[in-house]
């Protein structure tokens, strides 16, 4: 059984462990998986957000005890209004006995103009930039509604594991669905907001619901992996043949991720606050399942009928560029907008400079309001 925060709430008291200066990390270069030094940081609380994270366990009470300084740190998206705003966290068993976490911000003097339905990207959680992204959104009257991936974040599974991309998005379907129900909110607009991986994710709930959704907002959609992130043919086949026996192992290489998404140095450095994100080298089975996946909607671009706003950065080194125009030129929608940014990289909304983050949430929310009048 995960071991709960509130047993470690009684027996400590975080404020003790945060002699903290937030925006400090040590000047040494973190290796893919390595434990990053936070100075002013408690020997205790580096150790918790040291541990391995395999387990939910771990990753909820490394959470619980770096939140505050993660919400802290000197990034424009933890600058964002949230006066005013009514947020949940919620966990809730679903139907594969897994236990999800989920968050919701939603206006708390009006009701929502519609509801937005947050897919995170590979090795991401629904707690750190998301947090930023949903109260800028909320403060738009705009309520948003997020859930972490079985396997990632504080949802059950282990770390970073993603036995089928199938079942990943039906678990997806399922608990926004089940959301959906809700009376308040079940006449409203809804529309599907995909991030990289989850992008894909997104993709997949659409073609699996046509009827259900409003629109999508897709950024950097993993519809393809960028050919220098993809290993040499060769040795994808050998990999292939190896997550079939072993497919759980962290053996697929992989470049640092945090320097080819982010463009802004010093935002490069903060991505190490996000400590419950999977880091690692991709388990096999991760990695089949997420080639498969890319190779599938390659071949599937014309199922897609929704209003569309994609959105990437023209120098994305993760998700190619490419695989967006296509997306825009073969989607069936009737109403789909592509917006492509000169210089960006693939994080668009946490790894920028200021300016482009704001240019970026302003077209999302123009697109919105454009179609919810």
């Amino acid at each position: 059984m995960a071991l709960k925060p509130g047993k470690f709430f009684r027996r400590h008291s975080f404020d003790a462990l945060k002699t903290r200066k937030p925006n400090c990390v040590r000047s040494e270069k973190a290796e893919m998986g390595k434990s990053v030094k936070f100075e002013g940081t408690s020997e205790e609380l580096q150790k918790i957000i040291d541990a391995n994270m395999d387990k939910v366990g771990a990753r909820r009470l490394a959470r619980d005890a770096f939140k505050d300084i993660q919400l802290s740190i000197d990034h424009c998206l933890f600058k964002m209004p949230h006066a005013g705003l009514k947020m949940k966290e919620s966990y809730e068993v679903n139907s594969r006995g897994l236990e999800i976490f989920s968050k919701s911000w939603l206006p708390e003097t009006s009701p929502p103009k519609a509801m937005v339905y947050f897919c995170h990207g590979y090795g991401d959680t629904c707690t750190f930039f998301v947090e930023g992204i949903a109260r800028k959104l909320a403060s738009y009257s705009y309520g948003v509604f997020a859930m972490d991936y079985p396997g990632f974040g504080l949802s059950e599974g282990l770390h970073g594991y993603i036995p089928s991309f199938d079942k990943l998005v039906d678990d997806v379907i399922e608990h926004y669905s089940k959301a959906k129900e809700n009376p308040e909110i079940c006449n409203l607009p809804s529309f599907l907001f995909g991030q990289s991986m989850g992008g894909a994710v997104a993709l997949k709930v659409l073609m699996k619901q046509p009827d259900a959704w409003n629109g999508a907002v897709l950024l950097a959609p993993m519809c393809k992996i960028a050919d220098d992130m993809v290993p040499p043919w060769l040795v994808t086949q050998i990999l292939v043949g190896i997550a079939k026996f072993l497919p759980k192992q962290k053996l697929v290489p992989q470049q640092d991720l945090a320097e080819l998404a982010f463009r802004d140095v010093k935002k490069r450095e903060q991505a190490a606050y996000n400590v419950i994100a999977y880091k690692h080298k991709p388990r096999l089975q991760t990695a089949v399942e997420l080639l498969n996946t890319t190779q599938e909607l390659e071949k599937q671009l014309d199922k897609v009928y929704v209003p569309l706003l994609i959105l990437h950065g023209e120098n994305d080194r993760v998700t190619d560029p490419s695989i967006s125009k296509a997306l825009y030129e073969k989607a069936s929608s009737s109403d789909k907008k592509l917006i492509l940014y000169k210089d960006a990289y693939h994080s668009l909304l946490e790894g920028e400079p200021d300016e482009m983050i704001l240019q970026v949430l302003g077209d999302i929310i123009s697109w919105l309001d454009e179609h919810t009048s």
